[in-house]
């Protein structure tokens, strides 16, 4: 069974809006799962073997639940202010950033920015970032020299699912593929 919706509405939650489902979340992103279950309940059909079955098969795996599974927490993508402690890591010399070709313009004059969220989200590869920038309409990917941001400064993390991230990429750094 397919759970997309539900998975959207998880994000919506655990990214940006734990308050409507009258939950918060703590200083690092994790919410209690027993309230999550209980909030997302009482609007839609939700238990537990839902959560875990919602985590076990999202293909982008953008949730981890605590060593004890008593909390939940999203790896990455928050608007709101969360301390996912992640620890500075160095990069590899080049990641990727997929986008649609209508905010290209943009990004070419002042660089990757994160918008609504904290930080700025590369890809590990050519192929991923295809596929996210495919999400918006027609693709462009950059590449972006991350080793040489990381020897000039820049930090960079890498979230539990792979994603990099880092709070913004100046236009020096990019070039279009």
């Amino acid at each position: 069974m397919s759970y997309d919706r539900l998975s959207k509405y998880l994000s919506l939650i655990l990214r940006h809006h734990p308050e409507v489902i009258g939950i918060s979340l703590d200083a690092h992103g994790w919410a209690d799962v027993d309230e999550l279950i209980a909030g997302i309940a009482q609007k839609k059909k939700f238990n537990r073997e839902i959560l875990e079955e919602i985590v076990r098969t999202d293909k982008k795996q953008r949730y981890s639940f605590s060593e004890e599974g008593t909390k939940i927490r999203a790896n990455q993508g928050h608007s709101i202010p969360v301390d996912l402690e992640l620890q500075p890591i160095e990069p590899p010399d080049v990641l990727w950033h997929g986008t649609a070709e209508k905010y290209a313009a943009s990004i070419e004059k002042t660089g990757l920015r994160p918008g609504n969220r904290i930080y700025v989200h590369l890809s590990p590869d050519i192929e991923t970032a295809v596929a996210v920038g495919q999400r918006h309409g027609r693709p462009i990917v950059y590449k972006v020299k991350s080793g040489q941001m990381y020897r000039d400064g820049f930090y960079f993390y890498r979230s539990v699912n792979g994603v990099w991230l880092t709070l913004g990429v100046p236009e020096v750094y990019l070039e279009r593929i």
